[in-house]
């Protein structure tokens, strides 16, 4: 079991996980707690509920109370609720590790915005996990004339993307691949990328990198732009039509841009209207499209948007 999640669990809990085949735990991807439902563990491709004697079945199991739900969130505050109240307003904590606990409860709303969340009733235990290496293949093809080409990460969920950005990030910052290392900035909006905890990245991104942590992404490109004088600038899921105009922004003052998007298809990345707006003006010139077959993070193609989209590989 990861020693940090272990540290946020009630003992009762901590026990029965101790119990498990090593294999489940090795494989684990989030813990889902609910309030008088079964406590439910889920690796990619199955899901299980949780025995005292270390047991695991289908849709069965210890069910979890308030006082469970209670304990783990005192421990990840370290016994100030006050202390995460700014992280509850965005669903979740993040925890030494970089695993993240999001959160479902009662909304409270004051003045049209959400101050925070109460009477909390559900949450989820989001192990993070790294795959130093995952983003080497990709380096290559989004290098073009000794510089970074501009790159759209394209993936549906459950794929990898985050993952493959992440290391992709390390690589180029470390120097790893190519012989020449890059000065990267991330906009980490969801802490997924870095999993900031007390504003230090756990996750290897690399020694050249600097993470602004929560930011929203539209904000954080010009704050990076304006006070770290980035090469690179990584984002992670891109989307509303602000993240647009400040990428443009970026590209066109010389910065380069890696970031991500649902999609699995060319023809996704053309049926955004701002998103085929740049890619018409060639202003990214790699997508790298993702799967899953045969296995999570399966780089599908890689299309030349300045080659009239031919694929490359």
């Amino acid at each position: 079991m990861v020693d940090t999640i272990s540290e946020v669990l009630p003992r009762h809990i901590k026990n029965m996980m101790l119990k498990i085949n090593p294999r489940i735990i090795n494989e684990l991807e989030e813990i889902r707690i609910r309030i008088s439902k079964p406590i439910i563990l889920r690796t990619h491709d199955n899901e299980f509920g949780i025995f005292e004697n270390g047991a695991c079945k289908p849709n069965k199991g210890y069910c979890a109370n308030k006082t469970d739900i209670d304990g783990i969130l005192k421990f990840a505050s370290g016994f100030s609720m006050y202390a995460i109240e700014d992280e509850l307003r965005s669903g979740f904590i993040t925890i030494a590790g970089g695993h993240r606990i999001g959160v479902v409860g009662r909304a409270v709303i004051d003045n049209k915005n959400l101050k925070t969340i109460t009477n909390i009733s559900a949450i989820n235990i989001r192990i993070a996990r790294e795959v130093v290496g995952a983003g080497n293949k990709i380096v290559p093809y989004i290098y073009k004339n000794r510089k970074i080409c501009n790159t759209l990460i394209v993936s549906p969920p459950k794929c990898g993307k985050t993952t493959i950005l992440r290391d992709v990030i390390r690589n180029l910052s470390n120097g790893e691949s190519l012989d020449v290392s890059y000065h990267v900035g991330i906009v980490d909006e969801r802490s997924e990328i870095a999993a900031c905890y007390m504003g230090i990245p756990q996750n290897d991104v690399g020694i050249r990198t600097d993470v602004l942590d929560s930011a929203p992404k539209a904000e954080g490109i010009l704050m990076l732009l304006r006070s770290m004088s980035p090469e690179i600038i990584a984002v992670d899921e891109i989307g509303r039509d602000e993240d647009y105009k400040a990428i443009f922004d970026a590209l066109i003052v010389g910065v380069t841009v890696i970031c991500t998007i649902h999609g699995s298809s060319l023809n996704d990345c053309l049926n955004k209207p701002l998103l085929k707006d740049m890619l018409d003006k060639k202003l990214f010139e790699r997508i790298i499209i993702l799967s899953n077959n045969p296995k999570v993070g399966t780089v599908k193609e890689v299309i030349d948007v300045r080659n009239n989209y031919n694929i490359i590989r």
